[in-house]
């Protein structure tokens, strides 16, 4: 296994920008600290070449500008292992559109792969074990230890070697046209879905919109005070109280100590640490005017029948072709293609990520049963 090279200074950034600028293809992954912070942050930065692995450190260097003009670079293709969440990421911390990417879990799920986590590749293709425990690791606490930055080498040393393995998988022209146009989605979509934090993020909570509007006023209390604590404390919030434990003081509304201490799944520490503000805040939300449940957008029923009708095609398809359903067409634009109902090619045009290779490939049979949906109506 050669030595990674951990890039720390300016002077090293510079270097090896300089190194990447003349490579065609790279692997990229990055590490976070989500389990340990409010707000995470990409703690390091992973590339490798055919020849070298560097470990670039954030938290070592403030200025990372340099690295851009490699990540948005469409000549330089990167090579990710489900890429979504490093394209946050990058774009959430430092604004980069990654460009020229290639997915290997994405592709391998589009080759019908069973095992497609990163660990279970390596061990199939090249008997290399990850110790998954790092995986828990806070990657923003300064010095990593060498077993941590091994593991932080493995998730990039590999991806160009299973990305020429897929790539031999590839029997035709349509199966790129295919792949490399969910790239682009993936691509597209990763810096949409990036949304701030909200107090109205407590509806979101498993089973939050049945509560009573008394107890949804309390939870909404219980809520803003376990993110007041925790972006105090700089930790995620389910470090304070998990949900489902903020879930049942709402609907029990403990008035003391005692009760408090009651509920299941609350630790005597959290009662001992959280107890006044708890019982604080269910207080205020006894009194507290009853929040404004968020209205659902209303769905009539024949988009609904559309939705499921082409759910079944979608099933059918890939079952066919051995794939995941969602390989087929993904659940959001089959949601997209019920709601807009489009009756002709320039209708399919309207809809948002269903892409021009699907349009080709699908368009047919989906026009079909659009319009078949429309004939049931009389």
């Amino acid at each position: 296994m050669r030595k990674y090279q951990l890039v720390t200074t300016q002077k090293d950034l510079c270097r090896v920008v300089e190194e990447l600028n003349q490579e065609v293809v790279i692997g990229v992954d990055t590490e976070a600290n989500s389990l340990h912070a409010y707000q995470e942050r990409v703690c390091l930065i992973q590339i490798s070449t055919s020849q070298a692995d560097f470990i670039v450190d954030p938290i070592l260097l403030e200025d990372l500008t340099k690295l851009k003009s490699v990540f948005e670079n469409n000549k330089i293709e990167k090579v990710f292992h489900a890429a979504e969440y490093d394209l946050m990421g990058l774009w959430r911390d430092y604004g980069w559109k990654v460009t020229g990417l290639f997915d290997t879990m994405i592709a391998a799920r589009f080759l019908g792969w069973n095992n497609l986590s990163l660990a279970s590749i390596l061990w199939e293709k090249y008997s290399v074990r990850v110790d998954k425990k790092f995986q828990l690791s806070n990657w923003a606490e300064r010095p990593l230890i060498k077993e941590q930055l091994f593991y932080a080498q493995l998730d990039t040393r590999f991806l160009l070697d299973i990305r020429d393995s897929i790539i031999k998988e590839f029997v035709c022209q349509d199966q790129w046209l295919e792949i490399y146009e969910e790239f682009d989605r993936i691509a597209r979509a990763s810096c949409r879905k990036l949304l701030c934090k909200s107090p109205q993020d407590f509806w979101k909570i498993s089973g939050a919109r049945s509560l009573p509007s008394k107890n949804a006023a309390v939870l909404f209390e219980v809520y803003k005070y376990r993110d007041k604590i925790a972006c105090r404390l700089d930790v995620p919030p389910f470090r304070i109280l998990r949900d489902h434990v903020i879930m049942v003081i709402a609907r029990e509304c403990p008035t003391n100590k005692k009760q408090l201490g009651n509920i299941r799944d609350i630790s005597a520490r959290q009662v001992r640490l959280h107890y006044k503000g708890i019982l604080e805040a269910v207080s205020r939300g006894l009194v507290a005017k009853h929040p404004d449940k968020p209205k659902r957008e209303r769905v009539d029923q024949l988009t609904r029948d559309r939705y499921q009708s082409l759910k079944l095609w979608r099933k059918n398809r890939a079952i066919n072709r051995g794939v995941s359903s969602d390989v087929i067409v993904a659940k959001e634009i089959l949601w997209d293609l019920a709601v807009l109902n489009p009756v002709d090619y320039e209708g399919l045009k309207l809809v948002k990520d269903l892409g021009s290779w699907r349009r080709k490939t699908y368009g047919k049979d989906i026009l079909r049963i659009l319009q078949a949906s429309i004939d049931r109506q009389y």
